[in-house]
């Protein structure tokens, strides 16, 4: 029951896709923090392989770069494969990658929705298709891999901007990690999602100019989220104190999603 045991997670090995900067950083940094190699990956090869090494002399810990392009099968293919020229099993798959597209309803293109859906949605069901049997080594009933999926917010309320495909892809995120749980757990790999509300990050940083307060003023906790956060809820779903959820989908918004219209001052 000592909490150096209850959320060990040292020794381990992940891979955290969209791992050098915005939640996938954060997540990164915990993970490296905490004893956990680490494999990121991100289209812009220069800016990954110098945020790993960054990482990597911080925490004193192996962060590997995989620059590779998620939303295509050849560079989902691309980048199993040199996971698994790496690597004989890993604990930990973290699917964080995304990407976001605004565009006046009438006038959205089907380029927009295409990128969107297909990092956001179809990457995550075919890494972790092709995956699996590297999660699956590691697994036991003692000691499950996990999944962990990225999803938002905007898939559980109305998003505010003209996000379509955006709300709609995290929407089918968190219903896609329920299915997913209920086939993975029998093979001992848990599935969770983690829906995050407003965090800093070169995602939602464009659209409010970098300037989070007026973000932070709307916040039932009046802030946005930070790196702790966010590292501190993939430790918890990845460690022993995690090892009996399966198949949530769990907010870190600052009680966005749960107090809306609820403010009873």
């Amino acid at each position: 029951m000592e909490i150096t045991s209850l959320f060990n997670i040292s020794g381990k090995v992940a891979v955290v896709t969209g791992g050098s900067r915005g939640i996938g950083e954060m997540i990164t940094a915990g993970f490296l923090a905490n004893g956990v190699k680490v494999y990121i990956s991100a289209r812009k090869a220069p800016a990954l392989i110098e945020k790993a090494r960054e990482l990597s002399e911080k925490y004193n810990q192996e962060c590997i770069p995989v620059p590779c392009d998620l939303s295509s099968m050849d560079g989902i293919d691309e980048f199993v494969n040199q996971i698994t020229e790496k690597e004989d099993a890993i604990d930990f798959l973290v699917n964080n990658a995304g990407a976001a597209w605004g565009e006046p309803l009438e006038s959205f293109s089907e380029k927009g929705w295409d990128k969107v859906m297909d990092l956001n949605v179809k990457s995550i069901f075919f890494l972790t298709q092709k995956f699996k049997n590297l999660l699956s080594k590691n697994g036991s009933d003692d000691d499950p891999s996990r999944v962990i999926n990225i999803g938002s917010i905007d898939g559980l309320n109305v998003p505010s901007m003209e996000t379509y495909p955006y709300g709609a892809s995290k929407a089918a995120v968190h219903h896609l990690t329920r299915v997913l749980a209920a086939k993975l757990v029998k093979e001992n790999i848990l599935v969770n999602a983690i829906a995050p509300g407003p965090y800093p990050s070169d995602m939602l940083g464009p659209a409010v100019g970098y300037d989070y307060s007026e973000i932070a003023k709307r916040n039932p906790r009046k802030r946005v989220g930070t790196p702790e956060d966010m590292a501190g809820l993939a430790i918890f779903l990845c460690s022993r104190a995690g090892a009996y959820t399966v198949g949530e989908t769990i907010t870190s918004d600052g009680g966005i999603v749960k107090t809306a219209n609820h403010d009873l001052s």
